[in-house]
């Protein structure tokens, strides 16, 4: 059912449920005010439950759905999107304003997937480390990269230092923020003076990031073109069905305090989840001219079609968000558009259990390399998904994230377009949650991404997000004709310019360990 061609039918007792549950955490009734939604809805990426389902799945694991905020467990869904990132001035006056200024604008997970009572703009909330020592919350949440913040973590993830980074993100001024989604910038925009004007002298704007779904059909997909958000999992107690293919995760590996997080954590944390932001630049014309430069020359193909061949093999997609496992040599919008279809595949045949992974069979439908497949190997780890049983691959199953998302800047000028050179900053405000960060991000990023001897000794670097520290980076398998091929990439498409690490509070804590 399509998340955005239902009719929700809000029984009595159920609005009074949520009528409740506002009251208790000293927030006002949200009632119907939605001109148009929020929310995106692509064909190709799985749907969000209905509210109905959503509430069957949180009961069947005693989650509550009403104390989680919204964009942890919403996926790449928004529409316009505005990252506002702010130092605390004034804690006195930031708390009690938090308390009735903040905490009854912050949008719930029940809220956002309910027609009846979607806001106009949606609001999220979240503090790194030195926000919450600027509020004197002192309290272990037992994360070391999120306890360090993203600066200090910068070897892990192999950034070329801050040289490409976003100065404001150069040290410890970000205590927290604030997410800001709508239908339109002017709801966003209307928001944020709003939240600036009663928040006052108690904080200061350190930096922020409009982004946006780009536009026509190319809503849903990145920058580069490809469809993104397909592979997002379903997280036990949002979804009660899974999608064919998506991986099945315990609420605790997104959730902390709950069944699958195994870290000793303060009891007021229970249902928060810690963000991850990056600011990722993508060299779009420059991406383009690499692959029309170096066509995969497969019998048959054009020189433009072993192109697109190319990037497909780098992304592990086409651009519809056909699998290149399933649709080796050409796209297949058809597929790529099935979300019942085009997630359904483990990189092995029926069957099997494990990758065999000196076959070049597998590797001919999709290189090891490939981004997808770096980032989630399926059953190149084993299955069920990520088991290991030999010792033989560094992994396991606990390694998942929500990724939420957005491109942010223009499309690409005709200008750029002709020279092959960008002149405009463009790419994605990654977002991605977890309840682990070294077991989550961070892990793909430093393990599997960067690791040229992952998932074998041979496959090379990520070609897309991979990093090597602004060197030079080799990548195998890319080449269909010569599997033992190995390509050397000599430009980073994708720029980090840094970010930072958050804690994403609960409604609860919210109310009583934030605010005054």
């Amino acid at each position: 059912m399509r998340l955005h061609s239902f009719a929700t039918v809000l029984s009595f007792s159920s609005l009074a449920v949520g009528l409740a549950s506002a009251a208790n955490l000293g927030r006002p009734p949200v009632l119907p005010k939605r001109k148009a939604s929020i929310l995106i809805d692509p064909a190709a990426q799985p749907d969000l439950p209905t509210i109905g389902e959503a509430k069957a799945a949180a009961s069947a694991v005693n989650l509550n759905l009403t104390d989680v905020q919204a964009d942890i467990l919403l996926g790449m869904k928004k529409d316009k999107e505005l990252f506002f990132f702010f130092s605390i001035a004034d804690a006195k006056t930031f708390k009690a304003k938090l308390k009735t200024v903040v905490l009854p604008l912050v949008t719930s997970t029940d809220q956002i997937i309910n027609r009846t009572t979607e806001p106009d703009t949606m609001l999220n909330i979240a503090f790194s480390q030195t926000g919450l020592t600027a509020l004197n919350i002192t309290d272990n949440l037992g994360d070391a990269p999120f306890a360090g913040g993203q600066l200090k973590d910068i070897g892990n993830l192999n950034d070329p230092g801050t040289t490409n980074w976003v100065p404001q993100f150069v040290g410890t001024s970000i205590h927290g923020v604030i997410l800001l989604a709508s239908s339109s910038v002017d709801n966003v925009n209307t928001e944020l003076a709003t939240l600036k004007t009663k928040l006052g002298s108690s904080i200061k704007e350190v930096y922020s990031l409009e982004a946006a779904a780009r536009p026509g059909t190319q809503q849903g997909h990145e920058h580069f073109g490809y469809l993104d958000g397909i592979s997002n999992p379903s997280v036990e107690g949002f979804q009660l069905t899974p999608f064919p293919g998506q991986a099945v995760v315990p609420t605790g590996e997104i959730l902390v305090g709950e069944s699958g997080d195994k870290v000793q954590r303060p009891a007021w944390a229970k249902d928060g989840s810690f963000l991850v932001f990056r600011q990722l630049e993508q060299l779009v014309p420059e991406f383009n001219k690499f692959l029309m430069d170096n066509p995969i020359r497969a019998p048959g193909l054009t020189a433009r079609q072993g192109s697109d061949l190319l990037g497909a093999r780098m992304i592990g997609r086409w651009k519809s968000g056909a699998p290149v496992f399933l649709s080796p040599l050409h796209d297949d919008p058809v597929l790529g558009g099935d979300n019942q279809r085009n997630n359904n595949f483990t990189y092995v045949e029926p069957g099997q259990t494990r990758t065999d992974l000196k076959d070049p069979a597998s590797e001919s439908k999709c290189p090891f390399s490939a981004h997808i497949r770096k980032t989630r190997p399926r059953a190149d780890l084993g299955l069920p998904e990520g088991n290991s049983n030999d010792g033989s691959i560094k992994g396991s199953s606990n390694h998942h994230i929500v990724r939420g998302g957005i491109p942010y800047g223009p499309e690409v000028s005709s200008d750029e377009a002709t020279s092959s050179k960008t002149k405009t900053e463009r790419g994605l405000a990654f977002v991605a949650y977890q309840s682990n960060i070294g077991n989550g991000f961070q892990f793909l990023q430093k393990l599997w991404a960067n690791n040229a001897g992952f998932v074998t000794g041979t496959t090379g670097f990520d070609p897309i997000i991979g990093a090597n520290q602004g060197s030079a980076r080799d990548v195998s398998g890319l080449d269909l004709t010569n599997l033992n091929r190995t390509i050397t990439l000599t430009t980073d498409f994708v720029v980090s310019r840094g970010g930072e690490y958050f804690f994403s509070p609960s409604l609860s804590a919210l109310s009583t360990k934030f605010s005054a």
